[in-house]
């Protein structure tokens, strides 16, 4: 068994490296600080290999499907990405652009290489990190929560067309609220709200990823916020998260 992780160097992809080793997976850990990496593959039980790339490349995305495509891979679990804090006409472009590359373009690519791979064999898992952001839209965060919308949005979507067509390959969506990881040390944010551990997440996440859950939510206060969103309008719902990513970048 072979699971690959995109951003295992820390956080939610960290942890994950450590269950599905625990499992008995084999792994292959992506991620661009490589020494990261090489300290997490000592921690581990199963066999490692290690590649440190920038997947807001798309060159990138093809070369390391490229290079790993033959080593019957079992698992995907897309975790790379990063979040950026501010109004919109002031936050940089670029640093935008590199959100748009590797939350959504990244996905994108390596979901749907790996769903054809797998869909030969009838066989595969592969489980997309969002975000409770991908709910709803999020000003002071605007780019960031309409990616996790993006990829949660695809996902739903391809796990349909797998279930209409009676597919045994699994894809489903992660969608946890604040976990404390380095994200917000990168988003330049606070947490307005406790977080969960990543351990947690991560544990939580593979148990509900095996019972093929589509929209797997860890932590039942985000939980039931998530359930929420559906009963309040638009415009509540952008009060209401204005007024919780001021909290973020004034904390």
């Amino acid at each position: 068994m072979k699971a690959l992780i995109t951003g295992a160097s820390s956080g939610i992809g960290y942890e994950m490296a450590k269950v599905l080793s625990e499992k008995g997976y084999d792994l292959i850990l992506v991620a661009r600080r490589k020494k990261r990496l090489e300290s997490l593959s000592k921690e581990l039980k199963t066999n490692v290999e290690i590649y440190s790339y920038d997947l807001s490349s798309t060159f990138n995305c093809m070369k390391l499907y490229n290079k790993v495509k033959k080593e019957n891979i079992d698992v995907l679990i897309n975790n790379a990405g990063f979040g950026v804090f501010g109004e919109f006409i002031e936050t940089n472009i670029d640093s935008e652009l590199d959100l748009i590359d590797l939350n959504i373009k990244a996905v994108h690519v390596l979901t749907k290489l790996f769903l054809k791979d797998f869909s030969q064999i009838n066989y595969g898992y592969i489980l997309n990190v969002a975000s409770s952001a991908g709910f709803m839209a999020g000003p002071l965060m605007a780019s960031y929560y309409a990616s996790k919308n993006y990829v949660l949005k695809l996902t739903e979507a391809i796990n349909e067309e797998l279930r209409v067509n009676k597919s045994n390959v699994y894809v489903g969506a992660l969608c946890p609220g604040p976990v404390n990881t380095e994200f917000n040390d990168v988003a330049d944010v606070n947490f307005s709200v406790k977080a969960l551990s990543p351990v947690y997440v991560a544990k939580y996440a593979a148990d509900k990823m095996f019972k093929r859950k589509m929209i797997i939510i860890p932590g039942f206060k985000i939980k039931m916020a998530c359930f929420m969103t559906r009963f309040m309008s638009t415009r509540s719902l952008l009060k209401m998260t204005y007024k919780i990513q001021k909290r973020k970048g004034s904390d």
